[in-house]
């Protein structure tokens, strides 16, 4: 969901992994040379996202919602970028570009 809208399915997770640090030095090496910044970048959101809303499910009973992640990274991502997360702007941009 994070990855195809880019043109980057190719790094989305395996069911089978199971150590994320493992699968996240794997992305980023394989990921574009002119992206990694980005994907790092893009990893840490989302993962920092996915934190958050665990935390509300545990402790607030908050029922869990993909949609309220989703929407979590993009505007966390806008508040990102407009903080001068340029290589994650550049990434997130290619999928006006892709999508056009």
């Amino acid at each position: 969901m994070i990855f195809q809208p880019l043109g980057l399915l190719n790094l989305a997770p395996d069911p089978s992994v199971i150590r994320f640090t493992g699968w996240w030095r794997k992305t980023v090496a394989a990921a574009p040379k002119e992206v990694r910044k980005g994907i790092n970048s893009l990893i840490i959101l989302v993962a920092w996202e996915l934190w958050k809303h665990r935390n509300s499910c545990v402790f607030d009973n908050q029922r869990p919602n993909i949609q309220d992640v989703l929407w979590s990274v993009n505007t966390e991502g806008s508040i990102w970028c407009m903080a001068g997360a340029c290589k994650l702007q550049e990434l997130l941009s290619r999928s006006l570009t892709l999508g056009a």
